[in-house]
């Protein structure tokens, strides 16, 4: 796979992955008040972990292609999100295995750390006066290697992993509605 076509992919398993955590999340919103939705819960609970590992680790083998084939020279930032995402991906493998859904206490604040950092970098990409010297050594964290669809990066890519794991380790806390006997 030539990197041009790498970057097309991982921008697409980004957007699928982020559009399907979005859709979980309405699915929790409103699954008191729809059976659809509690429903769709229900049908992806017992793989949520799976799921958030194979994010996880998606992550973490495109960040390396990115800068072991493709040679893109990571910034500052995304060295400390590479921190918080590399970890998940071990601590998600276990969890998974396991079966602890307790793993939300401590996948949740590191893919919460690693989505605020990655938001942050997301911003810079933009407006790169926000960067404030956050990467003053080495590569710049205003450099884009390059901008898939308009707007998907790789600061992109990790908040959508990041939001992504969050929303899948979040524990189902709601109940389905009631359903009435005709």
């Amino acid at each position: 796979m030539d990197v041009d076509a790498a970057q097309l992919f991982f921008s697409l398993l980004a957007l699928v992955a982020l559009g399907g955590a979005m859709v979980l999340l309405v699915a929790r919103l409103t699954a008191t008040r729809s059976a659809a939705a509690a429903g769709l819960l229900a049908a992806v609970d017992d793989a949520v972990l799976w799921l958030a590992f194979l994010v996880a680790g998606t992550s973490t083998v495109g960040s390396l292609y990115f800068s072991e084939v493709a040679d893109y020279v990571p910034c500052r930032l995304c060295w400390f999100q590479r921190i918080a995402m590399y970890p998940l991906s071990a601590i998600l493998l276990v969890a998974a295995v396991r079966g602890d859904r307790g793993v939300r206490w401590y996948a949740g604040p590191i893919a919460a750390i690693g989505a605020l950092i990655s938001a942050y970098h997301f911003l810079i990409e933009w407006q790169p006066s926000l960067e404030g010297g956050a990467c003053a050594v080495g590569s710049s964290c205003a450099d884009i290697w390059f901008r898939e669809l308009g707007f998907v990066t790789l600061a992109f890519m990790a908040l959508s992993g990041f939001v992504t794991v969050l929303v899948l380790v979040v524990p189902r806390t709601v109940s389905p509605p009631d359903q009435e006997i005709s």
